[in-house]
């Protein structure tokens, strides 16, 4: 009766977070972004740390926390750091294996609009894995470091289409379309695709490719040229010796690595370290968890089902999704 209970109550959470005032129940949390010394310094100059975790998708996040989804994530913390002029260089902490490729893009974008308008360098550090539109994102900033294990690459665009025809064909449903056109359901899951339809997403995958391979050979700076890129970027991913000897990262190394460059590019020395949080009492150090709130199992599942990959087409290394 509990599990029911509590399946009950997160889902009608979910349903009225679209039509009504966001309702948090993370009690832990503050009301609005707190900034935290994750590392102290001599220095009044800070450098902000942002992280990019998990699958990247402009999915509402869920009611039960304050966060949104990653996109406004990302922006809130961008213009508290931009707001603070004591913030002189940013460090974006990539583990993500990707994501849609509209919300990379408008990632990417954004830490570029930072940097014009602050005119402070960003540097990318790679923790587990920053593959596909991890590694397009990395792309907007100064200085691309990757931890020793890490896994990027992956540079390539992919396109999913569940199907549920054979599934309707077992249980005895039918779905009746009634279209304009005969492209006017291409993707539906509920028929085979065909060929025509397959000919016209391959060659939106390819516009995307080429997007993609154009926005890596500008960040590489010269580094790698689109014909040296072309032959590396058919999906596979790369260790981080692999990606260094490839030219598309800058340095192996770790957190230290990436305050130095930091300050380097800045041009300043002893800097704090801090972070933006809804949660200060558990952001205490570089490695704490970015959130606070534990919650009842079968709730924490059902808000885990929420943001699950949909249609469309992915900067993503798929055997990583995660959320």
């Amino acid at each position: 009766m509990n599990r029911r209970r509590a399946l009950i109550i997160a889902a009608a959470l979910a349903a009225g977070a679209a039509c009504s005032p966001r309702i948090n129940i993370d009690f832990l949390g503050s009301p609005t972004l707190t900034e935290v010394v994750l590392v102290p310094g001599p220095a009044t100059a800070k450098i902000a740390v942002l992280d990019i975790e998990g699958t990247i998708s402009a999915l509402v996040g869920s009611g039960l926390s304050r966060e949104g989804d990653i996109l406004s994530k990302v922006y809130a913390r961008l213009e508290r750091a931009a707001a603070d002029p004591m913030v002189k260089a940013v460090i974006l902490r990539l583990d993500t294996p990707g994501g849609e490729v509209t919300a990379s893009d408008i990632l990417y974008h954004e830490i570029l609009k930072f940097k014009e308008r602050t005119h402070r360098p960003v540097v990318a550090l790679m923790m587990t894995v920053a593959a596909s539109g991890g590694y397009y994102i990395a792309q907007a900033c100064d200085a691309v470091i990757a931890h020793p294990t890490a896994i990027t690459g992956s540079i390539g665009v992919i396109s999913i289409f569940p199907s549920v025809e054979r599934l309707f064909d077992k249980i005895g449903v039918a779905m009746t379309v009634v279209k304009s056109g005969t492209m006017k359901d291409s993707g539906s899951p509920f028929r085979s695709m065909t060929d025509e339809e397959k000919a016209s997403f391959q060659a939106i995958n390819e516009e995307y490719y080429e997007s993609f391979l154009d926005i890596v050979t500008k960040g590489r700076r010269g580094a790698l040229s689109k014909e040296a890129l072309r032959p590396l970027a058919d999906g596979r991913i790369f260790t981080a010796k692999q990606a260094l000897e490839a030219n598309l990262i800058d340095e192996i190394g770790y957190f230290d690595a990436a305050r130095t460059r930091a300050e380097n590019l800045a041009e300043i020395r002893g800097a704090k370290v801090v972070a933006y949080t809804y949660y200060p009492k558990s952001k205490t150090n570089l490695y704490a968890a970015s959130a606070a709130p534990v919650w009842p199992t079968t709730v924490k599942a059902f808000d885990d089902w929420l943001p699950s990959l949909k249609t469309g087409f992915y900067y993503l290394w798929l055997p990583d999704v995660r959320k």
